[in-house]
């Protein structure tokens, strides 16, 4: 079990040391969504919770300062969505509209409904390759987001039709050399997420 004050207090150093602000409405939410996640690792293996300074960064900081770079009601899609991250800080600080995560296993499927229940988020989670789902989606998604998928043509290529006018593909990647395929899409725009880590998200557009 988390000590969620200790917790707390590491996720305010954090931000603090990595320039990123945490509106104090948002903290609750992210702590709820940490608590959770840990509680479901310690029985399956969504993600690495091993050093808690580390995964408050990835899972929790990196998403937050992206999503303060997504405006508000936007209807996202997140590929890949595993433990929840970056999909649901993500929602959360955007203030999205809706938010749909594919994840092909099963047991990490069940435990993004669960979380979807436990934050009430409008949200759905679809237990399927993202290859499968993504045709049926068109012209619907003013957000899909990437992480833990392989970017490559043919993913991008998948996307692209699922983009609604003037949508965005977010892609978090540690420099600009992981970027190796854009699938006819533009960089529209790159943002700093923590700069001690060389992360960064870049938002690409229809050209």
């Amino acid at each position: 079990m988390i000590d969620t004050p200790e917790i707390e207090q590491l996720l305010r150093e954090r931000a603090r040391s990595h320039g990123v602000l945490l509106p104090d409405v948002l903290i609750p939410k992210l702590l709820s969504y940490y608590a959770l996640l840990a509680r479901w690792n310690a029985r399956m293996n969504l993600t690495s919770l091993a050093d808690p300074a580390q995964a408050i960064d990835r899972l929790l900081l990196e998403p937050v300062k992206a999503g303060q770079n997504v405006p508000a009601g936007r209807a996202l899609v997140d590929l890949g969505s595993g433990g929840g991250s970056p999909a649901i800080p993500l929602a959360l600080t955007s203030g999205a509209r809706t938010l749909l995560m594919i994840e092909a296993k099963a047991r990490k499927a069940a435990f993004l409904r669960e979380a979807v229940r436990h934050l009430g988020l409008t949200a759905m989670v679809e237990c399927a390759r993202f290859e499968d789902v993504l045709p049926k989606i068109r012209k619907a998604a003013d957000l899909v987001s990437i992480r833990a998928v392989r970017v490559s043509e043919e993913v991008l290529a998948l996307v692209r039709p699922t983009l609604a006018p003037g949508g965005e593909t977010l892609l978090f990647v540690s420099n600009h050399a992981d970027l190796g395929a854009t699938g006819g899409l533009k960089i529209d725009r790159t943002v700093v997420l923590l700069p001690a880590l060389g992360s960064r998200a870049i938002f690409l557009k229809a050209k």
